[in-house]
């Protein structure tokens, strides 16, 4: 059941990282092109917007299908889908079937960034570079869930220098009256 789920995690990652890398790859072969797309919307210093985006979409994706940091690549990712989303799919502002589409590619967008915070909340699974690194143990989730629960099933050792001191059961009844000195 463990390599079916972290079959599935490692596939829904890479399928992530795939949808994001096209665009990615476009704008890093044209970085002036996209910062004039930016202007374009009134963005304020899209030179700068244009080459974070650039290296967010190249290297987001590359650290997704790797399973490293998940919270921060995941939550990092969502936000800049939500934000690519809202500057660049404005359909609020158009009619007809432009609007549409451009409400359909708005709505991809948020289905992204859907995507991306159930991968942070997740983690990459076993199958992935953290998996691998922190042992399987941890590679479930982001934050060592299994290995807590794993622990907690597990018997408390008692150290076999010194044997476990049984309490002397307390006497039932009334307490004996204290004598007067």
């Amino acid at each position: 059941m463990a390599a079916r789920n972290d079959g599935i995690l490692l596939a829904g990652r890479l399928l992530l990282a795939s949808s994001l890398l096209p665009a990615a790859i476009g704008r890093a072969l044209n970085p002036s092109g996209f910062a004039l797309t930016l202007a374009g919307t009134g963005m304020p210093y899209p030179n700068a917007v244009a080459t974070a985006s650039v290296v967010i979409g190249l290297f987001g994706p590359l650290l997704l299908a790797l399973g490293l940091v998940p919270r921060l690549v995941g939550l990092g990712l969502a936000l800049h889908a939500v934000v690519a989303g809202l500057l660049l799919h404005r359909f609020w502002e158009f009619s007809g079937a432009v609007a549409r589409v451009e409400q359909e590619l708005f709505l991809a967008q948020l289905g992204l960034a859907a995507g991306f915070v159930l991968y942070a909340v997740t983690g990459p699974g076993r199958w992935s570079w953290q998996g691998w690194w922190h042992g399987a143990e941890r590679g479930a989730m982001p934050d060592g869930k299994a290995a807590r629960e794993k622990a907690a099933k597990e018997p408390a050792r008692e150290s076999a220098a010194k044997p476990a001191r049984k309490r002397a059961a307390a006497p039932r009844g009334p307490r004996p009256a204290k004598a007067a000195a």
